[in-house]
């Protein structure tokens, strides 16, 4: 029901401008078929086939803009997630795409279960020392 004087197809708010919806974006995706795993500091950066995003016209302008961001630096999902304002889920199905598409890899720093226990690498220096 509206008022007076009000307009009944306007259905968002004037200065936020009209709204678009995360799945709509991503076409009612979730996620990739990527076989990478796109957590908040996986790190993406362009690939040397990704010279001209904006020419090929399979990508949205998101897409392009999430190229553009890693060429001037490479950049976590989260950093791209911020930058872009958009939500994290719709970020890992874009660069999900764009590492199918073969225009981005994607790097994750190495987990610290996964590094060497620092009191193993302080007895390699000892004994190097005693040598």
């Amino acid at each position: 029901m509206t008022g007076a004087g009000e307009d009944p197809k306007q259905w968002f708010d004037g200065d936020a401008g009209p709204v678009v919806r995360p799945y709509a974006m991503t076409r009612g995706r979730t996620s990739s078929a990527t076989r990478h795993r796109l957590d908040l500091i996986a790190i993406v950066i362009p690939a040397p086939a990704a010279d001209d995003p904006s020419g090929d016209r399979t990508l949205s302008p998101e897409h392009v803009e999430i190229v553009e961001l890693c060429r001037a630096s490479p950049q976590s999902i989260a950093e791209l997630a911020a930058g872009l304002d958009l939500p994290v889920g719709v970020v890992r199905v874009f660069v999900g795409d764009l590492v199918e598409n073969e225009l981005v890899h994607v790097t994750r720093p190495v987990p610290p279960a996964e590094l060497p226990d620092v009191n193993i690498l302080r007895e390699v220096i000892n004994g190097l020392r005693a040598l």
